[in-house]
């Protein structure tokens, strides 16, 4: 094979991985604007299902993450069915801007890590090269599961 053929095979991939990416970024936003804006409580969401089997409503769902000592913050919305993450969208608000380059990078990093996992299993450590916002991110990943908690124990009687 020759070096011009090597070179071509490796952009060829480089380029379909590039092309994936974007791709998945794109779905992960176009799955995510139907979330509403948080309220003072740092949360919002938008359920249209429930399963018994489930123990979280199947919806759109968002908190904020605080971390550090400032304290810094992020805001995470996720998209549940079955209790697996399907989207996931960090939305950075660091005004530094090194802190702010962390959060994007975090941003772009995290759905890879999570998306097709079961919310329960996720625990996200260091990232991206940022310490401290999967502590942001892990919080408000606590803040959406007790919202979307499916309490079949006070279904309406049918």
């Amino acid at each position: 094979m020759t070096t011009l053929s090597k070179r071509i095979i490796v952009t060829t991939l480089a380029g379909i991985s590039v092309s994936l990416v974007i791709a998945s970024c794109s779905t992960t936003d176009m799955a995510v604007e139907r979330s509403t804006s948080a309220s003072g409580a740092g949360v919002s969401r938008s359920r249209w299902a429930m399963s018994e089997d489930s123990a979280y409503e199947d919806g759109v769902f968002t908190a904020t993450g605080q971390y550090g000592g400032l304290p810094s913050s992020i805001t995470v919305t996720v998209t549940l069915v079955d209790d697996v993450i399907t989207s996931v969208r960090v939305t950075p608000h660091a005004t530094n801007p090194t802190s702010l380059d962390l959060q994007r990078r975090f941003a772009a990093a995290i759905p890879v890590v999570v998306v097709g996992k079961r919310i329960d299993e996720v625990k996200v450590d260091r990232l991206a090269g940022s310490s401290s916002t999967p502590d942001g991110f892990n919080a408000a990943i606590q803040r959406i599961k007790e919202q979307a908690r499916n309490d079949t124990s006070q279904s309406p009687a049918g």
